[in-house]
């Protein structure tokens, strides 16, 4: 096809042109380096028909902002609207050329670029007059038509196919069950032309179609055929440059009247009839195009070896026409460029989505170190409370040693009673009139003393018992304390000892696990017992009392030894640390530990009257007044 066949594709809209501004290459940036560099070059656009064809137009802009771009603007620029469409004659073609002769004489243009093959014939036989010298770049028609008009070997090709048949096999992708094929064509030479090679180019696709075509009709006749066609038709468009009655038009126009109101999908090969009713089709861009001429003219100014290009073919479509008639775009052609599609969220907002998901992801990982440094931390108290529930029993199994002469001695006294009791009642039932109620006495008797070496019994098992949890509960002190005295009374018995407690009426009420406190009670007691070796055995007393301070519950456990030298105060807590020959520094530490656990506090000092005191206090279950 000739220039009217660029023309025609250019006609229908100003998207293609935008292309060469944005083309310019890396290698192209540097063409100014040479010819560019060091002179002002001078490049003349050939227009064919006048400025009111949008492509064109929009061509013509594109081409000037990427010469300007790829020379900084360092470059004169030229444009010319031959007309030649509507001027034909010959006299005119002569005095045109003379003109532009005439007025380029002084500034001699060093390209030409000719778009249509109008302009290409036009500047082919009048370079001499024009542009002589001057490198020729022709654009927008096929090689056929550069055949036709016999173009000059040294003119420059950015040529294009517009291949009609790529157009109607995307339409049968994305409608595979139609059964009708129209074809639109118009009653100009060119739009003539256009309809000769369809129908060479759709010889063999028709066949599968009861195809019919649309031409030389006028533009009402087009608007009305297209809107009664079957429901299962694919409606190709291709030219309507003029109607039957004559009346001009540009294509883009008459093929959105069809397309407004058609009951079937229409397509065209040319992107300008994307945005007037057209689904898409196979053509060369604006994009495409302008970026092949743009860079043969860039070489050209450079003085760069230029060989005929041929620009790159492409699928396109308008995502709001397969919306409209419900076609798939799983079933467009691979690489299918789609224009007014909606943007997703992503696309639309990515900033803002980006800014957000980094938030996110920052706050998920500070909430993920965060629970891992709690799982962390719920290990460790775990293990310490393992620790410490081992240590307590390690201890426990120390004072079970410690008391188990005393213990083994008190628990003698029970079974002993026991067993003279027993023979007693043995004897009494042997005689003639045996005694019942006497009988019956020591059998009571005896319940009592099992009774007390179970209770014996019971807390020695209590004392070696190991558990792996903390039994959290809630007591009374003063029945734990009191607890604590009977199972060291039998030891202090055997040391000499005198016992005292003083209970604070009415309960004291704690939160603990009952044996670990016990076991402090008990630690202390015998550190007590232990440090009154030295004192005078009348002296020897050994002191419990519980009350209320600073509204905690307090037990208070006193001696009558030596007390404790006041440099050693503040370290008897520590672990290990001891002032026995035999002692392992650790009854103390731990005591303090098993109360930090349940929010307690231990401290000791020395009484004015001789001897030491240390002082428990443990947090009230219950928040209310004990002070009575």
């Amino acid at each position: 096809m000739g220039l009217g066949e660029w023309s025609g594709r250019f006609c229908c809209t100003a998207f293609l042109l935008a292309v060469v501004a944005i083309s310019l290459s890396s290698r192209h940036a540097s063409a100014s380096d040479t010819s560019i560099a060091n002179r002002v070059p001078r490049v003349l656009v050939l227009y064919p028909y006048d400025e009111r064809i949008a492509a064109t137009t929009a061509a013509g802009e594109a081409l000037r902002s990427r010469l300007l771009e790829a020379t900084n603007g360092k470059i004169d620029l030229f444009s010319e609207f031959l007309d030649l469409s509507r001027f034909p004659e010959g006299d005119h073609v002569a005095r045109m050329a003379r003109y532009l002769g005439e007025k380029y004489a002084p500034r001699r243009p060093d390209v030409v670029v000719a778009l249509g093959k109008e302009s290409a014939s036009f500047v082919t036989a009048n370079r001499g007059t024009i542009a002589p010298g001057a490198k020729i770049v022709a654009a927008g028609f096929g090689t056929a038509t550069a055949e036709k008009i016999d173009l000059p070997d040294d003119v420059i090709g950015a040529f294009t196919t517009f291949d009609i048949l790529k157009t109607a096999e995307m339409a049968r992708s994305l409608q595979p069950d139609a059964r009708h094929l129209y074809i639109v064509g118009g009653s100009s030479d060119f739009d003539r032309g256009w309809l000769t090679t369809a129908r060479a180019a759709l010889e063999q696709f028709s066949k599968s179609y009861e195809t019919t075509y649309l031409e030389d009709l006028t533009i009402d006749e087009f608007v009305e055929r297209a809107s009664r066609v079957p429901p299962d038709s694919i409606i190709l468009a291709l030219t309507v440059f003029k109607d039957r009655e004559g009346r001009n038009f540009i294509p883009r126009d008459a093929i959105g009247q069809i397309a407004a109101t058609a009951s079937a999908p229409v397509y065209g090969p040319y992107q300008t009839y994307i945005g007037h009713g057209v689904v898409g089709g196979n053509t060369v861009t604006f994009e495409a195009l302008g970026r092949t001429v743009g860079d043969l003219v860039i070489d050209a100014i450079a003085g760069k070896p230029v060989s005929d290009l041929e620009a790159p073919q492409t699928y396109i479509a308008d995502a709001r026409q397969l919306q409209r008639w419900g076609l798939a775009e799983k079933d467009l052609p691979p690489g299918t460029v789609q224009m007014h599609r909606d943007k997703s969220l992503w696309e639309e907002h990515w900033v803002i989505l980006m800014a957000v998901s980094g938030l996110l992801l920052a706050q998920a990982s500070i909430i993920s170190v965060l629970l891992l440094e709690r799982r962390r931390r719920r290990d460790a108290e775990r293990s310490a409370q393992l620790h410490l529930l081992e240590a307590v029993h390690l201890n426990q199994s120390a004072t079970a040693g410690a008391l188990s002469s005393s213990i083994a001695h008190e628990l003698n006294q029970p079974l002993s009673a026991i067993r003279n009791n027993a023979e007693a009642a043995s004897v009494l039932l042997r005689s003639a009139n045996p005694d019942h109620e006497l009988i019956q006495q020591i059998l009571l008797d005896i319940q009592e003393d099992d009774q007390r070496a179970g209770d014996i019994i019971s807390r020695m098992r209590g004392l070696l018992k190991k558990r792996n949890e903390i039994d959290w509960q809630e007591f009374d002190l003063n029945d734990v304390t009191s607890s604590a005295i009977r199972i060291i009374h039998g030891e202090a018995e055997r040391r000499g000892i005198k016992l005292t407690s003083t209970q604070l009426p009415g309960e004291l009420p704690v939160r603990a696990d009952k044996v670990h406190v016990q076991q402090v009670i008990l630690n202390l007691a015998t550190n007590g017992m232990d440090a009154m070796l030295n004192a005078v055995p009348a002296g020897r007393t050994l002191s419990f009392a519980t009350g209320l301070a600073n509204e905690k519950a307090e037990l208070r456990v006193s001696d009558t030894g030596d007390g404790i030298p006041e440099e050693r105060l503040i370290r008897i807590f520590e672990p290990f640390y001891t002032t026995k020959q035999a002692g392992t520094g650790l009854g103390l530490s731990i005591a303090r530990a098993i109360l930090e656990t349940y929010g307690g506090t231990i401290c000791a000092d020395n009484r004015p009257e001789g001897g030491a005191v240390f002082r428990v206090a443990l947090p009230l279950a219950r928040g209310e007044d004990r002070s009575r």
